[in-house]
């Protein structure tokens, strides 16, 4: 398994990191984990095109985790490729729709590039033929505890504290070839997320705030701090953890410090802060 980061932000405007998207490739398939701002552009940067991805899961539709969705969905449309094949939360189905749909927001667009004769021309030089059908991903809505069976890989899920009950929240793990990965989506602490990582040769963990700030217990209690991960990796004898989600006023030289110091503090086995198109192979390495 190959990990690629494609977008370790929030959802601040930031030059330094696209919200949230993550491409893990296993074979002939690139499964795509959340399609946040600034993810399509990087998924072209790290050399890839829209129509190599061949699986697409969201861990929750907050909108930095799914504002590219559309964009992502459009562009392998227009390179030819098959219907993008999505799984995530109630209401993606209706999102799609009200992208894709006749009445949706691309109506106009979709029928100008279809049904218009210049468009058509462009179209068939390219390899196309008439009646060009409009895009229409292949969505199904899943609940926590959703297993897949992929060709040499298994996903499974569980729930996450984060936004309900706007909508279910996930983490997923993927195991393949002995090696386990897991993807905490945004989680506060929770048995279940500590239970799906188990023994996980990565852990990618999200992180929205450092120890010591001063937050609202609201969001203290769903977003841990990098010591409260570290610890939970720990416990679930994680091997590898790697922190993303990083906001703009934690990228200072002293935050990525206190957050790199409560990692080693807490966590025996390596870890990092993520950045942008890094890339992580992931196997089983036995020991921490």
């Amino acid at each position: 398994m190959k990990l690629t980061i494609l977008g370790s932000g929030s959802p601040e405007a930031y030059a330094r990191r696209a919200s949230s998207g993550y491409l893990l490739e296993i074979g002939d398939d690139r499964i795509l984990f959340d399609c946040g701002g600034g993810v399509f552009d990087n998924l072209v940067r790290s050399g890839r095109l829209p129509s190599h991805i061949t699986h697409l899961f969201f861990s929750h539709l907050h909108s930095d985790h799914m504002m590219d969705y559309a964009r992502l969905a459009h562009a392998a449309w227009d390179e030819g490729a098959p219907p993008l094949e999505v799984w995530g939360p109630a209401p993606i189905a209706k999102i799609t729709e009200g992208y894709f749909g006749r009445d949706g927001v691309l109506a106009a667009d979709l029928y100008a590039r279809t049904e218009l004769r210049p468009s058509q021309e462009v179209w068939l030089a390219r390899g196309g033929s008439l009646p060009r059908s409009w895009p229409s991903p292949l969505v199904v809505e899943i609940k926590p505890g959703f297993s897949y069976q992929g060709d040499g890989w298994t996903l499974n899920s569980c729930e996450v504290p984060h936004a309900q009950p706007a909508f279910d929240c996930m983490a997923f793990s993927v195991e393949s070839g002995g090696g386990k990965f897991v993807y905490s989506g945004d989680a506060a602490l929770c048995d279940e997320l500590e239970k799906l990582s188990a023994d996980a040769d990565l852990l990618l963990h999200w992180c929205y705030r450092l120890s010591g700030e001063d937050t609202h217990p609201a969001l203290e209690a769903k977003s841990p701090t990098p010591a409260q991960a570290a610890a939970m990796a720990n416990r679930a004898r994680v091997k590898r953890l790697l922190l993303t989600h990083f906001r703009v006023h934690m990228d200072s030289p002293e935050g990525h410090a206190s957050a790199l110091a409560d990692l080693k503090e807490n966590f025996d086995g390596p870890a990092e802060i993520v950045e942008d198109l890094q890339t992580f192979d992931i196997s089983a390495e036995g020991g921490r």
